[in-house]
């Protein structure tokens, strides 16, 4: 077969009409109805919200060595965030997600004690792990400051489950 014999031959079958494929469509579905987008404010782990004038809550916090730390914050504060943002040595290291217990604190008085709302079962089953555990001990994590807890003291722990070098420094 010559070339212009063949290129006639396809130039015929181009003019033929190619036959469209039916296809079905899919009935049309209303789209549903649109959901408002609300967000929280984001909160990073260590940080405080500086108290408004006059809303000050009085905290303190007694060290390894029995050294005493007052400060003011705002209500919502919790005792972890409290405690690093002002360099004490209270590790937290599951980030405050009551995952671990080295955020352990022992509360100074019964009374103070009573005025904290129950732990959890979550912090009650990192509490068991915690070490020199006590009948007022909670996870700072979890302590968070309202008018109620104004004047608490706690007590830090000499050591945690997670040892440091400086838990076995001579004092």
């Amino acid at each position: 077969m010559s070339f212009a014999r063949l290129s006639k031959s396809l130039l015929r079958l181009r003019a033929l009409p190619t036959p469209v494929p039916r296809v079905r469509v899919a009935p049309r579905i209303a789209p549903a109805p649109l959901r408002n987008f609300t967000v929280s404010a984001v909160r990073a782990h260590n940080e405080l919200t500086p108290p408004a004038p006059g809303e000050e809550l009085n905290i303190t916090f007694l060290d390894k060595d029995g050294t005493s730390h007052t400060f003011q914050v705002a209500t919502g504060d919790n005792l972890l965030d409290i405690a690093q943002a002002n360099d004490l040595e209270m590790e937290g290291a599951c980030g405050g997600s009551a995952a671990c217990s080295t955020c352990h604190i022992i509360v100074e008085g019964d009374e103070m004690y009573d005025r904290i709302p129950e732990p959890s079962d979550d912090e009650n089953d990192m509490l068991d792990l915690a070490f020199g555990l006590t009948e007022t001990s909670r996870l700072g994590c979890q302590v968070l400051m309202s008018k109620d807890l104004d004047g608490l003291t706690v007590r830090l722990p000499s050591m945690t489950r997670n040892l440091q070098s400086s838990d076995f420094s001579k004092k």
